[in-house]
């Protein structure tokens, strides 16, 4: 989302020497807010961060849930100790909410509302967001809305929305796999120095270390650029590197469903072959719930089968147009839900038809009794 220039605006960065490390900094590189990872010792164990206050050093608020990719996580303020309740409450799509001061707060993919039911919605923060992950860059509070309500803790609410906002990266991350990976083998690259002696008159340049390739599954996931648990397949990557990054947004409770998009015609066998290699991966894994699977295709094609409406006419003759074969479709979507979709289901169209017929065998026998009823009179 775009933003106002003439607000004031933070950025988020993350120190290049420290990458769990996070600062919030102002146009005049100013360092407003700190946010510093807690690495405890058993990895998977407790997800926890605090924020702090650069010039005084004192700890703001704390942040923990079981881990990263937890949908109830707690926020905490400290002196004195308030503690605020994080949901995750989207069931399609990313949406977290708390409660501050009798007021309810929520969060979306780029912007935060104070709920007003049954009045609209008022918009009270907003982000800037690359497309794919969530990587938030800058952040800016609208204090000229937040001031219209009666809020008596305003810093409070502020610690409270970048706190909740900080923690979205992790939760993105950690679904998709990767973040403490990347930070670890970046942490551990020690860079080399040149060799230089005083008689030498040429200074040697640093030998870099060659840098890692990425698996299929990570390249999967970086060429996602729509809302999670919307999986577009692309000519580029494997089936089963696909049917993998499927898998992994299925595990646990975070996901009730995936769907496949086909980007171009020739990549709906493809999206076939991958819903069906992911309910593989399941069954292999012992996944006791049985995945559903709905298709849907292009209009188009629904209805290039049938031409006009009316009843099909069947040519026998050599000389059959061409439109009559069938014509696989152009696009395609697929999805694989843990839960039933009725509204996904094919819908019969051979009672349509039968009902249709009725109506119209009683229409014609009516217009037969009328002209007979005129003939007697």
């Amino acid at each position: 989302m775009s933003l106002d220039p003439n607000l004031f605006t933070l950025t988020i960065t993350s120190r290049a020497e420290s990458p769990h490390i996070v600062e919030l900094i102002d146009p005049k590189e100013t360092v407003h807010y700190r946010k510093e990872l807690v690495e405890h010792p058993q990895a998977g164990t407790l997800y926890e961060f605090n924020i702090f206050d650069p010039l005084s050093g004192s700890c703001l608020a704390s942040v923990t849930a079981p881990s990263a990719a937890s949908k109830h996580k707690t926020i905490e303020l400290h002196n004195p100790s308030v503690p605020i309740e994080l949901k995750y409450t989207g069931t399609f799509t990313f949406r977290w909410t708390f409660a501050w001061e009798e007021h309810s707060f929520e969060w979306k993919r780029e912007e935060c509302f104070l709920i007003r039911k049954p009045d609209p919605p008022v918009l009270v923060a907003i982000t800037k967001e690359p497309p794919g992950r969530i990587k938030t860059k800058a952040v800016q509070i609208l204090d000229y809305n937040i001031n219209r309500f009666d809020i008596h803790d305003r810093k409070g609410l502020e610690i409270v929305l970048l706190s909740a906002l900080l923690s979205f990266q992790d939760y993105s991350d950690e679904l998709h796999g990767g973040r403490r990976e990347e930070n670890a083998s970046s942490s551990s690259a020690a860079p080399t120095k040149s060799v230089m002696k005083a008689q030498d008159l040429e200074v040697l340049a640093p030998q870099l270390p060659p840098k890692p390739r990425k698996s299929g599954l990570e390249k999967v996931a970086e060429m996602q650029r729509g809302d999670l648990g919307e999986i577009q397949v692309e000519d580029e990557g494997k089936i089963d590197d696909y049917a993998q990054y499927c898998t992994n947004l299925l595990e646990g409770n975070n996901m009730l469903f995936v769907v496949l998009h086909s980007s171009t015609p020739a990549t709906v066998p493809k999206v076939l072959q991958i819903a069906h290699q992911t309910k593989r991966i399941r069954h292999k894994a012992g996944s006791e719930d049985d995945l559903h699977q709905y298709v849907q295709s292009d209009a188009a094609h629904l209805t290039s089968l049938s031409g006009k409406k009316g009843p099909r006419i069947i040519k026998l003759d050599n000389n059959a147009e061409s439109s009559d074969k069938y014509k696989p479709p152009e696009s395609l979507s697929v999805y694989l839900s843990k839960i039933p979709m009725p509204e996904l289901e094919p819908k019969a169209q051979g009672t349509d038809r039968s009902r249709e017929e009725k109506d119209n065998h009683k229409g014609k026998g009516k217009e037969k009794n009328d002209k007979q009823g005129k003939q007697r009179e």
